[in-house]
């Protein structure tokens, strides 16, 4: 069973992919995620991409055209040190955000 990223993360998994593996393109990323998860997650193209926008006007990756292993030019993106950052960010508050959830889901 697939399950939606939960909402504010995809950032975080993005920037995570990028600091775990370096230079990726976008279909390397997503599937990454996806089988990192064993499937669970899955990020969509029309998800991924607008992501990807949203995070180079940021600042938090920058982007170049190279050809793939298989020999198709493809967009890399690598994390900036301003990405590095907010991947920090991202994650206390992940953090922060499943400390409250467990706070209402554990038994009284």
């Amino acid at each position: 069973m697939r399950t939606e990223i939960p909402p504010g993360t995809l950032y975080m998994l993005i920037l995570k992919a990028l600091a775990r593996f370096g230079p990726m393109h976008g279909y390397g990323i997503a599937l990454h995620i996806q089988q990192t998860t064993e499937d669970v997650l899955v990020v969509e193209e029309g998800s991924l991409y607008p992501a990807l926008q949203r995070m180079l006007v940021k600042d938090w990756v920058k982007a170049e055209w190279r050809q793939t292993e298989n020999n198709r030019r493809a967009r890399y993106y690598t994390l900036t040190p301003l990405g590095r950052k907010q991947l920090d960010t991202e994650i206390r508050e992940f953090e922060r955000v499943m400390t409250a959830i467990r706070r209402v889901i554990q038994p009284a």
